[in-house]
């Protein structure tokens, strides 16, 4: 299992834009599709408290549910990118 795991839809463009940044640091990362209906994402909910996606786990630094791209993408960034090294 990796550290990281993305909840996404597929189509998403928000969505896109994180995997973007997640190939570009080359991470690995578990992915969960959520359906396409809010309210059957019942997993999503449980893990970030709304069923809007992407949604970040970051196992490794204790991030519970992250949501938001450009939110995301600062993260990885700054956790991952060549200013943590």
């Amino acid at each position: 299992m990796s550290n990281l795991e993305l909840y996404e839809l597929e189509g998403c463009p928000y969505c896109a834009k994180v995997k973007d940044k997640l190939a570009d640091l080359d991470l690995e990362y578990d992915s969960h599709m959520v359906p396409s209906s809010h309210s059957e994402r019942t997993e999503v909910e449980e893990v970030s408290g709304q069923t809007g996606v992407p949604v970040l786990v970051d196992h490794e630094h204790g991030v519970d549910g992250m949501s938001e791209s450009d939110d995301i993408v600062a993260y990885l960034d700054e956790t991952y990118g060549q200013s943590a090294a």
